[in-house]
């Protein structure tokens, strides 16, 4: 599939009204997806075989969500339509161009079924003047409920659902008990769960961050400023909108449809460094990209920020799906800013990406000499012994500059992007992947904090002495998080910066904190260990 390619998208309108009454038939409960349950009932009445069934349902629902939307459907009866002409399904089978002529499958009992049924046919509207439409997830009033029931199983369709179902019942009371929010990360919400994979560009100014989004766009976004001084001065996220506009960060933080509430703690002198870029594009479909301001290097230039640049780099981090750091040729040099934004990637080394930009600037015998400074720049920064992927290109709409690279280099650019497109085309079929893994890497982040609370409450003395023992807890903070890991047995990786956690806790008297609850701790010791394990065995493939 083609990178911003819609699943589904060659289908005629014609084809489309039908598969529209198939959907609404199959979709047994009206919540506009279809299930593992729902497929088996329908797909059978195609009459193919349980390997080719399991093909079409694997690649229809690429992504592993657990469920196929209208698009995904619509794909997976394309896939059976060819299954039955006595095609191999695979992979690239929606690629061919005559799936707008593909006429559809051959259901049997299925017009009986229609006549028969009562069922009244909601209308799908996939697209709207050509682009696809979300429906608002109807979960989202789990999180804006105060009730404290339980989450029926019945109204979990999908590994996003469940996840949300595991955080409200499980992982979020552990997270307001210890404050959470305030030392680590803000409590998530429904849209945190719902939201488009993001990819976020990092690098100082001029290195190609504006021109690598609009590279893959294939055309500018509302606001772009592109030039040779550090002219992108906000962070811009750019996603998909019904038109072209650009929305105040005031106003994006606070809307809930969107993921970007948890930013409002950086304060206004952030919000109005912040921007949202909206407009209608294929590609924005499937991700949201995160331009964000050139880092700067001295010391003047770094305290003239009026907002904590790290902190929103790490915040925007944990949410993103991959991130890039670019390099340019003649910029090679990690200033004390760039160290500490890359410092504060940690943890999420698995995402990033580095980029040699502008590589065509220089000539084979630089590019040697540069490729080779950048990797001992990146070893001293990049605390690990494995040496970083790092891409060497030119990421622009112009030619590749062959006088300079000669017809070897141009062929080593041009395998080189073909390898970054791949890693992008793989994060929208990777996001609910990824959303799991981030999900359990917060489990795990929120326990040790519940341990390290429960602690340092556990050390101050019932009567006298409470501000001295305070001060003592505080100052060997090291010490303290020592005894948690031999107490407890955790890895010592997985502790927070003591700095960081230092200053946080200046505002609060330890005395006040809650003590350990053990259940609380073994519920999600529960959700790690079965609950997310079972999750994922009800929504896999239902033909396995």
């Amino acid at each position: 599939m083609e990178i911003g390619q819609y699943p589904g998208s060659g289908c005629s309108k014609e084809h489309q009204k039908i598969y529209q009454e198939w959907f609404a038939l199959a979709d047994s409960d009206g919540d506009g997806r279809i299930t593992g349950p729902d497929a088996i009932k329908f797909f059978g009445m195609s009459k193919l075989s349980r390997p080719d069934l399991k093909q079409v349902w694997a690649i229809a629902d690429s992504r592993r969500q657990g469920y196929l939307g209208f698009s995904e459907f619509v794909a997976a009866m394309q896939l059976v339509s060819l299954a039955q002409a006595g095609n191999e399904i695979t992979q690239d089978s929606l690629k061919r161009d005559d799936l707008s002529s593909l006429n559809p499958p051959v259901m049997e009992g299925l017009d009986a079924l229609l006549a028969k049924s009562k069922h009244v046919v909601k209308r799908v509207d996939p697209e709207i003047d050509g682009f696809p439409q979300e429906q608002s997830p109807i979960t989202n009033k789990w999180f804006s409920s105060k009730s404290s029931k339980k989450i029926p199983l019945t109204a979990v369709t999908s590994v996003i659902d469940g996840l949300k179902k595991l955080y409200i019942e499980k992982l979020k009371p552990l997270e307001v008990t210890y404050k959470f929010n305030d030392f680590v990360s803000p409590l998530l919400t429904s849209s945190d769960f719902d939201a488009k994979p993001m990819v976020m560009l990092l690098g100082q100014y001029s290195t190609g961050k504006t021109t690598f989004i609009k590279h893959l766009l294939k055309t500018s976004y509302p606001g772009a400023h592109i030039g040779p001084e550090p002219t992108t001065d906000r962070f811009v996220v750019v996603m998909s909108g019904p038109d072209e506009r650009t929305i105040p960060g005031n106003t994006i933080a606070v809307q809930a449809d969107m993921p970007f509430s948890g930013l409002t703690t950086f304060g206004t002198a952030f919000l109005s460094k912040f921007e949202c870029s909206q407009m209608r594009h294929p590609l924005l479909e499937h991700i949201t990209f995160v331009d964000t301001p050139g880092v700067l290097s001295g010391e003047k230039q770094r305290t003239q920020r009026s907002y904590d640049f790290t902190g929103v780099t790490s915040w925007f981090a944990a949410k993103c799906d991959l991130i890039l750091l670019l390099f340019d040729p003649h910029k090679l040099d990690i200033s004390d800013e760039f160290k500490r934004v890359i410092g504060s990637l940690r943890g999420h080394d698995d995402k990033i990406r580095v980029v040699l930009n502008k590589a065509d600037q220089v000539d084979t015998q630089q590019l040697m000499r540069v490729y080779g400074a950048l990797m001992w720049s990146l070893g001293k920064v990049l605390n690990t012994p494995e040496v970083s992927r790092v891409y060497i290109g030119s990421f622009n709409d112009k030619p590749v500059n062959e006088s300079a690279v000669g017809p070897l280099g141009k062929e080593l650019f041009e395998r080189e992007q073909d390898d970054l497109l791949s890693d992008l085309k793989d994060i929208p079929k990777k996001a609910c992947d990824r959303r799991i893994n981030e999900f359990v890497k917060r489990a795990r982040a929120a326990k040790i904090h519940a341990y390290i609370i429960g602690h340092l409450k556990k050390e101050m003395p019932t009567m006298m002495g409470k501000a001295k023992a305070q001060q003592r807890l505080t100052d060997n903070l090291q010490d303290e998080f020592a005894k948690v890991q031999r107490e407890y047995h955790l890895p010592a990786g997985d502790f927070p910066y003591v700095e960081h956690f230092k200053e946080v806790l200046s505002g609060y008297s330890f005395d006040k904190f809650e003590k350990v609850k053990p259940k609380m701790i073994q519920a999600v010791d529960d959700m790690l260990g079965y609950d997310i394990p079972e999750l994922l065995k009800n929504f896999r493939n239902p033909y396995e």
